[in-house]
């Protein structure tokens, strides 16, 4: 039997121990898991309380069952969930009783949500929507990807496929009639309005997205500085935690400290670098290279020094660099350079004075970075590069009217394949093994 046709199962809750535990079971093999474990289905999607036992008739578990039968499931196919108690045992138990059942198997990672869009109770857009909404860290996240996932794009994308055969309709019929006078012209004039309707409309979306595809990695921040002027510090202290080591030694942090942070709903990833100066110690100077990559890639980088220092040293190049004068406990007094710096801050990050303020700039920053982001339609490369070949076969197709409706249906055909794509209806083998490994297993 072809695995696809194999009945899968899997934990779905969290890893044990834990409270209950939710084994799904879907496949055409379902019901007769449930009836060889609860004893007889139940009435579909109607939670029984069922003692569950073994092949040899031994006790399992006191279980709540339920029972889905396709195709009015989550998957399209029987399911059956078990919701037991979130024993290591009891789960082994589990598990052992429903894999001696023929032609049942272990789910692999993200595989019921495969089998979801292999049977249209998903489109590719929605599915990836659930994968960001499970790897949501933020609540801006949450929200984005719940729109994805309730269909803000596919229903967007199949309203233009649709509209798209539409117009080809009316091509391919100019294309049909050409011998008849004056009728290719009546069928093009309103095919041409409505793709230069289209067109306007996709273009529209792609101008209004901004950094939304960075919304579901986040905000980058690198602290960057000479050693020894309290980064680790800085980075503990937004972190609320340690998860630097603090010394009063110089050349302390060696290598690229990541913490992620939710800042107002943003999320933001901050990072500890190696203290940046001439050295000749061979994994000093690895750590220096490294900061000073890490601080170029990033989007924005918070310059620390001590009170007085010397800011010829902070990067140059397209990334914002801020001014941070940290330990102004000591009492000193800024710089002349420091004080004519863009964008300067005075805090004491083993005290706090000045964090907050730091803090709320830095809310405003991301606000500004992100944008309409969150209410945007496209969240991925993937989904970005698709629409702009939409747009650009449409475009060619309003430029090429003039030369043949033979070119213009060519040139929709091409955008509605695109527009498949996006959706995963057509020709998107190579990139469902990319998106649905990284599924949890059960999902």
């Amino acid at each position: 039997m072809h695995p696809r046709d194999q009945t899968i199962f899997a934990l779905s809750s969290g890893r044990p121990p834990s409270a209950i535990a939710v084994v799904r079971v879907s496949g055409s093999q379902a019901g007769q898991v449930l009836t060889a474990l609860a004893g007889k289905l139940p009435l579909p999607r109607l939670a029984s309380r069922r003692l569950l036992r073994n092949a040899e008739g031994q006790p399992i578990d006191d279980a709540v069952v339920l029972w889905f039968p396709g195709p009015a499931s989550a998957t399209g196919e029987d399911v059956a969930e078990f919701h037991v108690h979130g024993g290591r045992a009891v789960l082994s138990a589990v598990f052992t009783a429903i894999s001696a059942i023929p032609n049942t198997r272990a789910a692999e990672p993200g595989e019921f949500t495969r089998r979801s869009f292999e049977n249209g109770k998903l489109d590719l857009t929605e599915a990836e929507g659930l994968d960001d909404l499970i790897h949501a860290d933020t609540d801006r996240q949450r929200r984005q990807a719940l729109r994805q996932l309730q269909g803000l794009l596919g229903d967007r994308a199949r309203d233009w496929r649709e509209r798209i055969i539409e117009a080809s309709a009316l091509i391919e019929a100019a294309i049909d009639f050409s011998d008849e006078g004056d009728v290719p012209a009546e069928l093009m004039a309103p095919a041409l309005k409505a793709i230069g309707a289209l067109h306007g409309e996709i273009t529209k979306v792609l101008a209004a997205q901004g950094h939304a595809e960075r919304l579901r990695e986040g905000l980058v921040v690198a602290i960057a500085g000479p050693p020894n002027v309290g980064k680790s510090t800085l980075i503990n202290q937004l972190a609320r935690r340690e998860v630097a080591i603090v010394s009063p030694h110089a050349g302390t942090t060696r290598d690229i400290i990541e913490v992620q942070l939710d800042l107002d709903g943003y999320p933001v990833t901050v990072i500890d670098t190696a203290g940046i100066r001439e050295t000749e110690d061979p994994v000093e100077q690895e750590g220096v290279r490294r900061a000073r990559a890490r601080a170029a890639d990033a989007d924005l980088v918070l310059w620390l020094t001590g009170p007085g220092a010397d800011v010829d040293a902070r990067p140059a190049g397209s990334t914002p660099v801020w001014m941070v004068r940290n330990k102004i406990d000591l009492g000193q007094e800024a710089s002349a350079a420091e004080a004519t710096a863009d964008r300067t801050f005075a805090i004491s990050a083993r005290h706090g004075d000045g964090l907050a303020e730091l803090i709320e700039v830095l809310v405003g920053f991301a606000a500004e970075f992100f944008g309409t982001g969150e209410g945007a339609l496209v969240t991925r490369a993937r989904q970005r590069d698709l629409l702009r070949q939409a747009a650009d076969c449409l475009q060619r197709s309003l430029d090429f009217a003039k030369h043949g409706e033979e070119l213009v249906a060519e040139e929709l055909r091409a955008a509605a394949y695109a527009l498949g794509r996006l959706l995963g209806r057509v020709d998107v083998e190579d990139v469902l093994g990319a998106i649905f490994q990284k599924f949890c297993i059960g999902k």
